[in-house]
């Protein structure tokens, strides 16, 4: 867990601390040992982990944590947003805090790294400044956000809120936002206590696992991260005419799944046909009526388009050399 040790370093040179601390290290087959643990809430066949937000193992694993943060002498609450927090007193009352963290839900079928990494060296963190009985000068949060892996809920709730339609969205669960908010023990009719006012933490830290290759290419140990991307994600609809598949003549047909298809394509060569890093993808894709013998007659599928540049993003809706 070298990327562990290396993010308790950055922590421990801020000017924040209130006395010299000496070269002590996270202990990273702690980080591993509680990887491990945390694995086994959601467990799949496949090695990896079904830890959705608001599911049963999704409960135990934030249970387990919560159990952590304490062990690491944190006070720890939930927010109004369902968001695990805890905190540790800095030397000085009147400085802002910092907050290190991540999440623990998972995507269906995921893996054991992705969040879990980020909360669990929060915690570590934390538990090593408690065995080496240092204290920084800024108070020191860890944070565990709620269903990320959903659509960023928990962060998203931390900065410009939550609205009504959001809340209303049903997760993988199958129960809503707002069900769910309450289910982890937030209070969505007060997500405004929640919310942190711009300029009022000193700073956010998060150690994750790289998800993409490129440090692993390049045999690369830790990267910083460029920027943050912006996510446009959009239901796509396609209406053409359901008929019988087996009477209905090829060139008289007004197949959706067929349109689709070559929207599909369409996208991915206009993402890739100028420079630079930006994505596409089509991750769902629904077809009506659904049998065997009928022409599909309406597809709803799901866009997400990620880039650093805004215009990127709608690049596939306004192809023009305008939009970049």
């Amino acid at each position: 867990m070298k990327a562990a040790s290396l993010l308790f370093v950055a922590l421990l040179c801020l000017p924040a601390a209130a006395q010299t601390p000496s070269p002590a290290r996270v202990n990273g087959q702690r980080i591993n040992d509680h990887r491990i643990a945390l694995s086994n809430f959601g467990a799949n066949p496949r090695g990896g982990v079904s830890r959705v937000a608001y599911s049963e193992a999704d409960l135990k694993g934030r249970a387990y944590a919560m159990a952590l943060m304490q062990e690491a002498g944190l006070d720890v609450h939930i927010d109004a947003a369902g968001n695990i927090v805890g905190t540790r007193a800095g030397s000085d009352a009147s400085l802002k805090p910092l907050l290190i963290g991540s999440h623990i839900d998972s995507v269906p079928m995921g893996g054991n790294y992705d969040g879990d990494v980020g909360s669990l060296s929060a915690i570590e963190v934390t538990q090593t400044l408690k065995e080496k009985r240092v204290t920084l000068r800024h108070p020191l949060e860890v944070i565990i956000f709620q269903n990320e892996e959903g659509g960023t809920i928990g962060s998203q709730a931390l900065g410009e809120g939550l609205d009504e339609k959001r809340l209303n969205l049903v997760s993988q669960s199958g129960k809503t936002i707002r069900e769910g908010t309450r289910v982890v023990g937030g209070n969505p009719d007060q997500l405004a206590s929640a919310q942190r006012k711009p300029g009022s933490i000193a700073g956010y830290f998060e150690l994750h696992i790289e998800q993409g290759g490129s440090l692993e290419r390049e045999k690369i140990n830790i990267g910083v991260v460029e920027g943050i991307v912006g996510i446009l994600h959009s239901d796509v609809t396609i209406e053409g005419f359901a008929n019988h598949a087996g009477t209905t003549p090829m060139d008289q047909r007004r197949d959706a799944l067929l349109s689709a298809a070559r929207f599909i394509e369409k996208v991915n060569q206009i993402v890739t046909g100028v420079p630079g890093r930006q994505v596409g993808t089509v991750g769902w894709i629904k077809a009506e009526p659904g049998a065997y013998n009928v022409i599909p007659g309406k597809v709803v599928l799901g866009l997400e388009l990620r880039d650093l540049d805004e215009k990127k993003i709608h690049r596939p809706f306004h192809p023009d050399p305008d939009c970049g």
